[in-house]
């Protein structure tokens, strides 16, 4: 059966939409899963932000699956699959992706068929095969069925015991788009995923939630096979909690330096008491190329940080930070901001920063994500359901301070930190050298410089987004 994949983007706008762009790695895996079942593949991105009409007709496909895995990009999906029903009225189009699974009332629309529930590589082959052989889908474990006159859950369907079952990225479908892959300044740019889950339970995180509690992780083999696969370039593991099992983690930089794989620079995410404790194997970690680190500091005070359910400490921040520093690698630093922040609130979080000498901080908006416990927490004090709000940079909670207000002291933690006279200096002299290297192209500085500017423009938080 011919089946058509889809990754809708934004043209850009304010923070991640603008500074990051990588390859669509769940719809490689579905696209993997679907070709050992025998199915044809092609996978768009859709990179300008509008459908390939001509593309879409020269393949015609006979069912069609569209990414959501993100609040914001709701809209986005349900205009799309329009767009796509107007082409031809007889396409399945099905829905999956993090945001979907958790919030399938979404996409309870005409123009779509179904949502695939939960992890993709499992379902979609046992869909597409069902829809080929004219068979029940209401059969088919893990969907959620649109009909005129509502939606039909199919039953869960368990999750994979075992992920070095999880097929491996068709990445091959995406090489056309990978010169355009980027992570702020990073270019070109892989993600591997190597685990699912996190034994934590932050109440603003969705994550735990979508993988129903457990932790899973695929064997250092595994993961040391998929490495020495890889194109050219800087890899950002998109596992949540990287370090979150240390025996496996020392495997891997073994079984890296036993197959003499070449070197790369690395990125992760991890927690900061993960990285006290261990603090030896960061140093080991930095031989085989690790080069930044993600921490959410989220807070800069103990009880706060209790308040959100991170189950860790300001002091670990502080010492993870200095053990980073000390090896020379990179940390980028994510601030939650309160809605209920007054100037004293921000002004002591920009000075926190400063005196921490954070060089990349990234400052979120508490967004009680649909399928999170904040959510179900605070949903009726919630001021808007509009999703393009749902951007971690919007306040969609009553704030304290007067709604502009509150957007001027936001950006203004944005130019505290990044628009110190010798920072944009260096920044500007360093990436119009790399672009006179042909490291970095003129479009990816254009987008980067037009996210940076809106980002902290204070008016451009009330402006239609895309």
């Amino acid at each position: 059966m011919r089946v058509l994949l889809l990754q809708p983007r934004p043209k850009g706008g304010l923070g991640f939409q603008s500074t990051i762009c990588v390859e669509p790695l769940g719809l490689e895996i579905v696209a993997g899963a679907l070709t050992s079942a025998h199915h044809q593949v092609k996978l768009l991105d859709l990179l300008e932000g509008e459908l390939p009409v001509n593309a879409v007709k020269e393949f015609n496909p006979q069912a069609i699956g569209i990414s959501c895995s993100f609040a914001v990009d709701t809209y986005r999906v349900l205009n799309l699959a329009q767009a796509l029903r107007q082409i031809n009225p007889k396409f399945f189009i099905f829905v999956g992706g993090h945001h979907a699974s958790l919030t399938p009332e979404a996409f309870f629309h005409p123009a779509i068929d179904a949502l695939v529930i939960g992890e993709g590589e499992t379902t979609t082959p046992e869909l597409i095969s069902a829809l080929e052989g004219g068979q029940d889908l209401s059969q088919v474990r893990g969907l959620v069925l649109n009909y005129p006159d509502g939606q039909v859950f199919t039953g869960i369907r368990p999750l994979l015991t075992n992920l070095d079952q999880v097929p491996f990225p068709r990445r091959d479908l995406t090489a056309p788009y990978r010169p355009h892959y980027f992570l702020g300044f990073r270019r070109p740019v892989i993600t591997v995923e190597t685990s699912r889950g996190c034994p934590y339970r932050c109440n603003f995180c969705s994550v735990w939630r979508f993988n129903r509690g457990r932790f899973r992780t695929m064997s250092p083999e595994r993961v040391v096979e998929e490495l020495a696969q890889l194109p050219p370039g800087d890899v950002l593991f998109t596992d949540d909690n990287f370090l979150a099992d240390i025996p496996r983690v020392l495997r891997i930089i073994a079984l890296i330096k036993q197959k003499r794989l070449p070197r790369r620079r690395f990125i992760i995410q991890a927690r900061s008491d993960t990285i006290v404790a261990h603090a030896d194997l960061i140093a080991k970690l930095k031989e085989v190329g690790l080069d930044q680190v993600f921490i959410g500091f989220e807070k800069t005070e103990n009880q706060d940080l209790e308040n959100v359910g991170k189950r860790n400490t300001v002091e670990n921040n502080e010492r993870a930070l200095k053990v980073l520093q000390s090896l020379n690698i990179g940390v980028y630093a994510s601030f939650i901001v309160d809605p209920q922040f007054n100037e004293t609130d921000f002004k002591k979080l920009a000075e926190y920063v400063k005196r921490l000498r954070i060089s990349q901080p990234y400052f979120s908006v508490l967004t009680p994500l649909p399928g999170t416990e904040l959510f179900e927490k605070v949903k009726e004090h919630i001021t808007t359901f509009n999703y393009e709000l749902y951007d971690l940079l919007h306040a969609v909670l009553p704030t304290k301070l007067p709604l502009p207000r509150f957007y001027q002291e936001l950006v203004n933690l944005y130019r505290s930190a990044y628009l110190k006279p010798s920072n944009v200096l260096f920044t500007v002299w360093w990436a119009l050298k790399q672009l006179l290297l042909g490291k970095i192209s003129l479009s990816h500085w254009r987008r980067l410089w037009y996210g940076a500017k809106l980002t902290v423009n204070p008016e451009a938080y009330f402006k239609p987004l895309n």
